[in-house]
């Protein structure tokens, strides 16, 4: 360690910080040791034992920070009239306290913290200096000051909070695993961190300026400053894949929560099981709001009177039931009962008093059920009036039948639509497979039918205190219902770009997303301008498509001018495999020890894997080990939402001509990269990135000589470049 004063006494801090962590932790399990009494002892006893463990697990989960840093860094506030001295604070991940229950360290969602993040030259909230730490483990590397008021004199520009430290960390390779921000979280993205509870709030942001992670922030900031109720209540993330979950899924137990559900939206109704999607034209009709109509009117024809009079051999005797009488069953039940099983128990009670009364020996309606309820005839009979039904079950038979989609969508979907919605029936229930665009539809079909009647309990539909929702841009109507019926009091944080909406139901404008979601509260918005993660020269030449992806939306404004220029690699079709492999290759030289993606349309992954097979590169596919190898091939409508150290993005012409939303599915390609980027190609390049030279005749930069980087000048009241 260097001979600096400072730096010593820092680090003498931090020690201390983990020394206290770890005496914190040492108490937890005495706690628990307390009760650990075995497996004896009064029922209360064994309640209260349960109960402090579980409480004294949570905690140590939330003491257990792993290999991540503790401390970033430290405030000193202006001295004042109420506080004539100096007062310093230490931040950190967690609060950590020494044995007198004095702060060592204090929490990064703490109100005390907030200044480290927010101040500015224009708003100092208090501070004299502002220090960033660069760690390694607890070992202290170095230390970035920042200094406001009075000791400001000695600043000649401003800078982006942290800037060494931040530029340090975005230039960090890559794991596979998306980081947490909170040692270098910014100014406007603090702001949306600390943002209310209450209603919802939309964060519009450009690649790389941290929406994701920033509403991961959120919600640990939300749990720990609405403890109560929302631990209670439950936070639930929700992604558009599983890809994008395993990415996310350390984030935030890095933060000291690890009791968020994250999830997919399948995830969200029970005992289903949903692979890929439909094509598009099928997927806009199954997002359309007229479903709610179809799966309504679907579940309605399955409550039917009998064709015909019943007759049920009883004894010596016929008991009987008439088509009246199964009508009159059927219409009470819909009066009586909200979801359709939940009557199933009320119309075998009237079939059988209606059977009862049929018999010329006045025996009881229990008496009668004992004796015919196994009958075939019977079982047949209740299963036409009333059957007990699964989500699964109902879709199942509904497009497995045109009869039952032609009565189910008579009112709503026209017959073109209608029978794009049918495929075959399957027999065995226990193995259908449903793609991710009938999860709203089985969501839909949950709430009219309810849990199905059993002794076991069935869950419900859980609602949350509050709901993060991730590229939110590309939910449909249908989707964005569910998610409305999960939220407990309208308490959301709604994230996305909408230069990057690629599904089958993008959407234009957030208006139009709002108009599905709760409305208890004028719902707020929230704009993150300045890009982290997109190197300056990647991020002008992916803006080129931003006037096709979406007119009139301004790209970010990146902070690092500097970084390698995009390559741009032209083959023929009988060198392309080669090309592949060989360019993979050297771009993974490039970015050592960092992770690469291969980003590729769907008419040419298999070619590009085969290439990377064949000449032995060990590489990953997406769709099956996430980004857990160093080289991932990644279709193109998997990439959204992840960043790598190096990005070759296969033939964007195909991008632009297979994807329905060739743009927007181009642009989020082409803004994955935090260092290199390259784009090899067999047709010639799309237009709308083929630069035009400028009145100034400057010459395209991307691909051939590398300029020297133009780095601005920060504005310290807002954090953004003016030069």
């Amino acid at each position: 360690m260097p001979d600096d004063p400072e730096l010593i006494a820092e680090q003498a801090t931090i020690d201390r910080a983990y020394a206290s962590l770890e005496r914190m932790r040492d108490a937890a399990r005495a706690r628990r040791r307390l009760y650990d009494d075995g497996p004896g002892g009064t029922p209360q006893n064994r309640r209260e034992r349960d109960y402090v463990w579980g409480q004294v697990e949570q905690r140590l989960a939330q003491l257990d920070i792993g290999d991540q840093s503790l401390v970033f860094g430290r405030i000193d506030f202006e001295p004042n009239a109420e506080n004539p001295e100096s007062e310093a604070f230490h931040v950190g991940r967690i609060a950590v306290s020494d044995e007198n229950f004095d702060p060592v360290v204090v929490d990064w969602r703490a109100p005390i913290a907030e200044a480290f993040y927010r101040a500015t030259g224009a708003d100092p909230m208090g501070l004299r200096r502002r220090r960033h730490f660069a760690t390694r483990g607890r070992m202290l590397l170095g230390m970035d000051d920042e200094l406001f008021g009075s000791a400001a004199a000695a600043l000649d520009s401003g800078t982006v909070e942290g800037h060494g430290a931040l530029i340090s960390a975005l230039e960090e390779a890559r794991t596979g695993r998306l980081s947490d921000i909170v040692a270098t979280i910014q100014g406007e993205q603090d702001v949306v961190i600390r943002s209310p509870l209450p209603g919802v709030l939309v964060v519009q942001g450009g690649p790389g300026t941290g929406k994701t992670v920033v509403a991961l922030h959120r919600a640990a900031f939300l749990l720990y400053t609405h403890r109560f109720p929302l631990e209670g209540q439950g936070v639930l993330v929700v992604g558009p894949n599983r890809v994008f979950l395993n990415y996310i899924e350390q984030v935030l137990p890095s933060l000291g929560e690890a009791g968020v559900q994250i999830a997919v939206l399948a995830d969200l109704v029970p005992d289903i099981r949903a692979v890929g999607r439909d094509e598009e034209s099928v997927a806009r009709i199954k997002g359309d709001l007229r479903m709610i109509d179809v799966v309504a009117r679907a579940v309605r024809d399955r409550e039917r009177p009998l064709r015909e009079t019943l007759r049920v051999p009883f004894g010596v005797q016929f008991l009987t039931m008439s088509v009246e009488q199964s009508t009159e069953i059927v219409a009470d039940a819909r009066r009586r009962f909200r979801t359709h099983n939940a009557a199933r128990r009320h119309v075998e009670r009237r079939f059988f008093e209606a059977l009862a009364a049929s018999s010329r020996t006045e025996d009881e309606p229990s008496v009668v059920r004992e004796r015919v309820r196994h009958l075939t005839e019977v079982r047949l009979a209740l299963e036409r009036i009333w059957p007990v039904l699964t989500p699964s079950e109902l879709l199942n038979d509904l497009f497995g039948s045109p009869g039952l989609l032609r009565s189910a969508c008579d009112r709503s979907i026209s017959r073109e639509e209608w029978e794009l919605l049918g495929r075959p029936r399957r027999s065995d229930t226990a193995t259908l497979e449903f793609t991710h665009d009938d999860v709203p539809l089985l969501d839909e079909a949950l709430e009219r039918l309810g849990p199905v009647p059993s002794r076991r309990p069935q869950p419900e539909v859980r609602t949350y205190g509050h709901i993060v929702v991730d590229e939110a841009q590309d939910l449909s109507p249908m989707q964005l219902r569910m998610l409305d019926r999960r939220s407990l009091n309208g308490s959301m944080t709604v994230v996305g770009d909408i230069a990057q909406a690629t599904g089958a139901w993008a959407h234009d404008g957030w208006e139009s997303v709002l108009a599905h979601l709760p409305d208890r509260r004028t719902p707020r918005f929230a704009e993150l301008r300045i890009g982290y993660r997109v190197p300056g020269p990647i991020m002008d030449f992916a803006a080129r498509v931003l006037p096709l992806a979406a007119p009139g939306l301004e790209p970010p404004e990146s902070i690092r001018r500097a970084g390698e220029p995009p390559l741009l690699v032209a083959t023929g079709d009988e060198e392309f495999d080669a090309e592949v492999v060989s360019l993979v290759l050297s771009e993974l030289a490039a970015v050592q020890p960092g992770h690469l993606a291969v980003v590729a349309p769907g008419s040419l992954v298999d070619r590009v894997d085969a290439a990377l097979a064949g000449a032995g590169v060990p590489y990953g596919r997406a769709s099956r080990q996430g980004l857990e190898q160093q080289v991932t091939l990644v279709p193109i409508w998997l990439v959204k939402g992840l960043e790598l150290d190096g990005v070759v993005v296969i033939e964007p012409a195909a991008i632009l001509a297979e994807e329905a939303r060739g743009a927007q599915a181009l642009y989020v390609a082409l803004t994955r990269s935090t260092k290199r980027l390259a784009v090899l190609h067999i047709r010639p390049l799309p237009e709308v990135l083929v630069d035009t030279p400028s009145s100034g005749g400057d010459e395209d930069a991307f691909g051939g000589e590398r300029s020297d980087a133009h780095v601005p000048a920060f504005d310290l009241d807002g954090g953004r470049p003016v030069g």
